[in-house]
């Protein structure tokens, strides 16, 4: 069998991990490229057994990366969620934890130069049109992945990496709240339907007969759960003017309960069909934005935090994520300015990855 080699670097990016590609050595077209991916992920079996994917919705995740022709950024970033088992590739969401590695691998793949001994990438999400800066370690003019900052879900130490996100209200919907409402009742549920970098349908885990603390595993063994959430994602989409997302993974769905080890919240982040072993990077600025508007289903679970810019410490089934958010609560109600995260990534392994001709053969 004749096979296509496409060359990739392979990143682990936050709590993420998958393989990031110039856009350019793909297929211009997206059911092929779809085709392209499934192959090389080996979506379609549990273990992804014939491809590089993990198994898991967290490491069948891919990033493609361009030079951009807006004039305030640098890079491009296209992203792909790959399903495990299911054969099906979502161009719809973005993901913050593997743009984590959008700067370094820019700069492995020699899509920009170093800055210094800092460098600063500008990057455009194609899928939501966030701009979002990143900034990377590069002494000697070299990306430096060794460092004393760690992130709950990772082990081990590595350098930061500083994310700074813009224009992430309304990402996927063109609206903070796309229902029009704080907070909406579907089945029976409180929930409130939020568009901030990622769009997420927020209940109380308490309305499911949860704590918010279960565990990953607990959760995903909880069909019952499952069966009576997905009715009510699906609901939520269709009033946040998004349509039918049966097929899709936005908008995702999140429960929260208040915080037992001292952070601002506790949450449980759905990808939507199992739950996020930490936080998804959107997830957490859609959470944060969702403490701090009043009104919400979080109203009454946590204390204030004080002061703008606002720390929002969200506890999660690895630990916790801080999100830093720049806002105002004026007479329109909540405005964010920015969010920021700190996160790690670390290249893997770069190379080609093969693809049967069959299905593409290539440029």
């Amino acid at each position: 069998m004749a096979q296509t080699a496409i060359p990739f670097h392979f990143f682990r990016g936050g709590t993420s991990r998958g393989p990031y590609f110039r856009r350019e050595d793909l297929p211009e077209d997206r059911e092929t490229l779809a085709r392209v991916l499934v192959a090389a992920i080996g979506s379609g079996h549990k273990l992804n057994i014939d491809g590089i994917g993990g198994g898991a919705a967290v490491t069948t995740k891919v990033a493609m990366l361009s030079l951009s022709d807006a004039e305030d950024c640098d890079i491009d970033y296209f992203f792909a969620q790959v399903s495990v088992e299911d054969g099906l590739v979502d161009f719809k969401p973005t993901c913050g934890n593997i743009l984590s590695g959008v700067g370094p691998a820019a700069l492995e793949m020699g899509l920009i130069m170093p800055q210094g001994d800092v460098t600063r990438v500008r990057i455009r999400s194609v899928n939501t049109g966030a701009t979002v800066e990143a900034v990377v370690r590069t002494p000697n003019g070299q990306v430096d992945y060794s460092g004393d900052a760690a992130i709950d879900g990772v082990p081990g130490t590595a350098a930061p990496i500083y994310l700074n996100f813009m224009n992430v209200v309304g990402s996927s919907t063109g609206s903070l709240l796309p229902t029009g409402a704080v907070r909406d009742v579907i089945d029976g549920i409180e929930v409130t339907c939020m568009d901030v970098a990622m769009p997420i349908c927020i209940a109380r885990a308490a309305d499911f007969g949860l704590t918010g603390f279960e565990t990953v595993e607990e959760l995903d063994a909880n069909r019952d759960f499952y069966a009576r959430m997905e009715p009510i994602r699906l609901e939520a989409g269709r009033r946040m003017g998004m349509g039918d997302v049966s097929k899709s993974v936005t908008p995702k769905f999140a429960l929260l309960a208040a915080p037992r080890h001292g952070g601002t919240v506790t949450a449980r982040y759905f990808m939507p069909w199992n739950c996020h072993p930490t936080m998804a990077v959107t997830g957490a600025q859609c959470l944060a934005s969702c403490v701090l508007t009043p009104g919400t289903v979080a109203e009454g679970l946590f204390t204030p935090p004080e002061g703008v810019p606002a720390l929002v410490l969200i506890e999660h089934p690895g630990g916790a994520i801080d999100v830093t958010v720049d806002y105002e609560n004026g007479p329109d109600g909540f405005a964010l300015k920015s969010a920021g995260l700190l996160r790690t990534a670390r290249l893997l392994a770069r190379g080609e990855v093969m693809v049967p001709e069959a299905i593409w053969p290539g440029k």
